[in-house]
């Protein structure tokens, strides 16, 4: 089996607009391939895997790598304009090569992940009476998000150094099988939209913690072991300031009953008869 990769691709962004959630899916092999009974241009995750499991199950090689590349559509494999070219010299290079077999769907429809890709792998070898089959995942740089003017050099600029990435390291190796996919989705970095609204910050944070100290008040249904004075607060600054009044008056109270306690009278102050009569009498 043997489908040009360049020629796939190419004939089918170049009549279709591409789908912002799906992404390229690529299988290529030093040696020969069973033919897959699907050569649609665009399929499922699902259907793919059913594809790849079914030239898989062969067990082709002993050297599996498969190729995670984030983000990658398959316009990304061409270039834009009256006589489009090949944006990843590698891959059109094993498409353009007889000795590889080729399977490549230009639009999948969800998330195709290496897992079951590699466990598949490990089960059809092991079948086969291979058990000592190497499997490399290698993860290549996540491409910017698509539609950004200035980003577009960048993402250029990534898309080829990944792929020379990948050419180093097919040099190094003699039978290969390489399965690439990618994860369509389009990370962008989190932006607050309340960063300069400083009111809306000392609000959350008076809230939060007027909300814990509510739940530290709440009872606790399942048993709270805390001691007592740590589970109750006594002593606040009303109840001091009540305590030293009270002594402040007790104290002076006190001065006051120990004032009138030494206090020495004769009986003779209280007689009612005070005059020189009663006086001589008394003589």
């Amino acid at each position: 089996m043997h489908l040009s990769i360049a020629a796939t691709l190419l004939a089918y962004t170049a009549g279709v607009q591409a789908f912002v959630d799906s992404s390229p899916f690529i299988l290529f092999s030093t040696s020969a391939l069973p033919k897959s009974s699907n050569n649609a241009q665009l399929q499922t995750s699902s259907q793919v895997l059913a594809s790849a499991k079914e030239l898989l199950s062969s067990c082709p090689t002993d050297r599996y790598i498969l190729v995670s590349q984030p983000n990658l559509h398959a316009a990304d494999i061409r270039r834009e304009g009256t006589n489009p070219q090949c944006m990843t010299p590698t891959l059109c290079g094993v498409g353009m090569n007889k000795k590889s077999s080729i399977y490549s769907v230009a639009e999948v429809i969800g998330q195709v992940s290496g897992r079951p890709l590699k466990e598949y792998i490990l089960e059809a070898c092991k079948a086969k009476g291979k058990d000592e089959v190497q499997i490399d995942r290698v993860e290549l740089k996540h491409l910017p998000a698509v539609g950004h003017k200035s980003l577009s050099e960048e993402r250029r600029e990534i898309l080829r150094d990944n792929d020379l990435e990948l050419s180093k390291l097919l040099h190094l190796l003699n039978e290969y099988t390489v399965v690439m996919f990618s994860d369509p989705n389009e990370f962008r970095p989190y932006e607050p939209e309340f960063s300069s609204e400083p009111a809306v910050h000392m609000d959350l944070k008076r809230w939060s913690e007027e909300n814990e100290i509510l739940e530290r008040r709440k009872p606790n249904s399942t048993g709270d072991h805390l001691p007592l004075f740590e589970k109750y607060q006594f002593f606040t600054p009303a109840v001091f300031t009540s305590l030293i009044v009270v002594l402040v008056i007790l104290s002076i109270l006190g001065v006051g009953l120990r004032a009138l306690a030494s206090l020495e009278v004769s009986y003779g102050a209280f007689d009612k008869d005070m005059g020189p009569a009663a006086q001589k009498k008394q003589m």
